[in-house]
């Protein structure tokens, strides 16, 4: 999926899935994502250097997860990762039957801020239509600034709810919208 920005830099932002093949590209976005975040979420380093993710190869084996490579102009600039259709019991604050959520997401640091994760954020959004949960670490206000920014755009300021979580499901804002 190509994602053109009408502006002055005219941006070519490439959306695919990830094949199995390109897991270790994904493994290694992934310990750029762990760093930049650690200062929020506490990730430690294991004894050989590396973040731990656990659920790196479930993005190949179960049917919802679906891992997306963000590109610009043919440059590997982030990656999503979503999961699609998930229950409500599984869900940390939707009651809809059945909710998508955004589980990971990284913008590469020289990326930011030139509108490439908005674009990316409503391309998903308009492909996988239905109810979104979009979650953030407490501590990570930026994260929550940007997400509150991007979907209250998306909807024209109309979430189905927000609310900061702290107990054992969650510990940060929690965002939910219809797409």
């Amino acid at each position: 999926m190509k994602l053109h920005d009408g502006g002055k830099g005219q941006m070519e932002i490439t959306l695919s899935l990830i094949p199995y093949e390109d897991k270790t590209v994904l493994h290694h976005l992934i310990q750029l994502y762990r760093y930049d975040s650690s200062e929020f979420d506490g990730h430690v380093l294991n004894n050989h250097g590396i973040y731990s993710y656990k659920y790196l190869d479930h993005q190949w084996t179960e049917d919802y997860r679906h891992p997306f490579l963000i590109k610009v102009n043919g440059e590997i600039a982030g990656f999503a990762l979503i999961i699609l259709d998930v229950p409500r019991e599984y869900a940390k604050l939707s009651s809809a039957a059945k909710t998508n959520v955004i589980s990971d997401f990284f913008i590469m640091r020289k990326f930011r801020q030139k509108g490439v994760g908005k674009k990316v954020a409503f391309s998903l959004f308009d492909q996988y239509k239905g109810v979104w949960e979009v979650k953030q670490t407490l501590s990570n206000k930026d994260a929550f600034i940007f997400w509150k920014k991007v979907i209250t755009e998306y909807t024209n300021d109309t979430l189905l709810d927000e609310k900061v979580l702290q107990d054992k499901k969650w510990n940060g804002p929690i965002l939910i919208f219809q797409s």
